[in-house]
């Protein structure tokens, strides 16, 4: 968990500012959910080896004889902290659906916690930005999602991003088509997600270590092996087809292809900026359909991702309701954007004297801040330049030396830039 100086928290928040004025510009409403939610929820089996990572808040008023009879830890525990936004969402359209359109089209952007082993780049405090559908059980919703998402990354300066996309029903169709089992197929899914960690050798080394099949591994080994081409081919059916084995599900295919060309129709693309990925498996169990993942040529790892996850709002509800979302990688963007500039008016600087009178000083900083400025009283230093220096650094766009003799109005100011 990290502290923030002035200077890297206004970074933080311009971006975080972007972010969500282009997902509000495309139709979404921004929420709030509490940090903490029932353990038994956060533990129900939606999150994955997320659930692993919560942090337990311990019940209150527990007794000596509590602790002996607990059998696990969260036994001691009736709420956690969240690990991520989407089991709260669900939670939240459980609870408000009946005050809520139809189809519900939220933001959220706010701190989740978990319990990550300290290493550079993994945090147990860390921001995500959220944007999700829920109710509309079409195409409509995975498109309006990479549309928002993509014009968001354009916003922030990241051209030529790209989203990988393909569908949780055509992992499956092919685990099943090479002889994988249905009870092994959550566990091989795990392994096969490995592919751009350890290589084709080391996924089907680890697959026949588990025990799987020798017949379906040496099909999936086959399938890794077979000779390809090498034409470069559109998003559409044919590159679809081109990595899948035969027979691969008609209509899910035809899906993916017309969340393409209605992503680029929106863009005004001749081609979406969409990359299908036929071993995209994305860690989460509780995805349904299509899957993607946000990338961008200056690093090698995802910008975020989301998917379908039309069975998780039904645990909470009782009733089917479909739903789709994509996450934002918030932390990895404040590093790799320059944010836009702050809005509003500039940002001065009163720079006085100890004799300057204080009445005359707080009657200049509010006559500017009523003109739509940021303004700060700053007592000079004896090191003017290097005063100077850090107020530039701090966001500051203009200063003025005041003393005994300071002016009645901001008219009277005379402003020098900074910087």
């Amino acid at each position: 968990m990290r502290d923030f100086l002035p200077a890297e928290k206004a970074r933080r928040e311009r971006v975080r500012d972007e972010i969500l004025r282009v997902y509000r510009a495309h139709g979404f409403d921004e929420i709030e959910t509490p940090v903490v939610e029932d353990s038994d929820r956060l533990h129900a089996g939606l999150g994955g080896d997320n659930e692993k990572l919560a942090f337990g808040v311990l019940k209150r008023g527990l007794t000596r004889d509590d602790l002996q009879a607990a059998e696990q830890p969260l036994d001691l525990a009736d709420l956690g902290l969240r690990f991520d936004l989407t089991v709260p969402l669900a939670r939240f359209y459980a609870t408000h659906r009946a005050e809520l359109p139809a189809v519900f089209r939220s933001i959220q952007a706010a701190p989740v916690w978990r319990a990550e082993r300290p290493q550079k780049g993994r945090y147990r405090q860390f921001v995500q930005c959220d944007i999700d559908i829920i109710g509309e059980p079409g195409i409509q919703a995975e498109a309006e999602l990479l549309v928002a998402s993509l014009a968001t990354v354009d916003a922030l300066g990241l051209a030529d991003a790209t989203i990988r996309i393909n569908d949780r029903r055509l992992l499956i169709g092919m685990l099943a088509g090479f002889g994988f089992p249905a009870e092994e197929h959550d566990a091989v899914l795990i392994t096969v997600d490995k592919l751009d960690k350890v290589g084709p050798d080391g996924v089907v080394a680890e697959l026949a270590e588990r025990g799987s099949a020798p017949d379906a591994v040496e099909a999936f080994r086959a399938f890794l092996a077979r000779p390809q081409t090498l034409e470069y081919l559109p998003f559409g059916e044919a590159a679809i087809r081109k990595l899948l084995p035969a027979g691969a599900d008609d209509a899910v295919v035809a899906s993916l292809v017309a969340i393409g060309e209605t992503v680029a129709a929106a863009r005004g693309e001749e081609e979406p900026p969409l990359v299908f990925d036929p071993f995209l498996v994305r860690g989460m169990g509780y995805y349904t359909g299509a899957i993607f993942e946000l990338a961008h040529p200056s690093v090698p790892y995802s910008l975020g991702g989301g998917g379908r996850y039309d069975g998780m709002i039904g645990r909470f509800l009782g009733t089917e309701v479909p739903a789709a979302g994509f996450s934002i990688g918030f932390e990895r963007l404040v590093d790799l954007v320059e944010p836009p500039a702050g809005v509003g008016g500039a940002a001065v600087a009163l720079v006085h004297d100890t004799d300057a009178p204080l009445a005359a000083l707080l009657a200049l900083q509010s006559a500017l801040v009523a003109r739509g400025d940021r303004a700060r009283l700053v007592k000079r230093a004896k090191n003017t330049k290097l005063q100077l220096e850090g107020l530039a650094e701090q966001g500051f766009t203009s200063f003025a030396f005041l003393g005994a003799d300071a002016p009645a109005s901001v008219d009277a100011l005379e402003l020098r830039p900074l910087g």
